[in-house]
């Protein structure tokens, strides 16, 4: 079997804390990476790109790695911003409503905790989405 790079400790660490903290969300092993889940429905999942591959991911990041990148769920105006605001952000083919960012050293993890929770009350049941704050524009 191959060996891949796996994402970071901290890294999923600092996501696990985010994604935790939100309603009724389990963390799983994707087949590549980890996920946060809210009643089996992925709003969040972490993948170590390297060398190619996973393919899908590096040809929706454009580029090979080493890099690690986010993909999440996203509408409206945001969405809209994130598909004009070019790396490190990009559009995965796979849903209309997914999102991904590549996770830089210097990543700003209060935006990626806002990016998180919108995405959470994208896929959640209204009454999940609720219970989350979140800041109004």
């Amino acid at each position: 079997m191959t060996e891949h790079t796996e994402v970071s400790d901290e890294i999923v660490a600092a996501l696990r804390a985010v994604c935790l903290a939100l309603p009724e969300v389990s963390e799983e092993q994707a087949w590549v990476g980890t996920r946060w889940v809210v009643r089996k429905k992925n709003f969040a999942h972490v993948v170590a790109i390297d060398e190619g591959w996973p393919p899908a991911y590096a040809r929706a990041a454009r580029t090979d790695g080493p890099v690690t990148v986010l993909t999440f769920r996203s509408s409206g105006p945001e969405l809209d911003a994130l598909s004009s605001a070019g790396y490190p952000y990009f559009r995965p083919v796979w849903f209309p409503d997914i999102a991904g960012l590549v996770l830089e050293d210097d990543v700003d993890w209060d935006l990626v905790t806002e990016l998180v929770r919108h995405s959470y009350c994208v896929m959640a049941p209204k009454k999940l989405a609720a219970l989350v704050d979140r800041p109004t524009a």
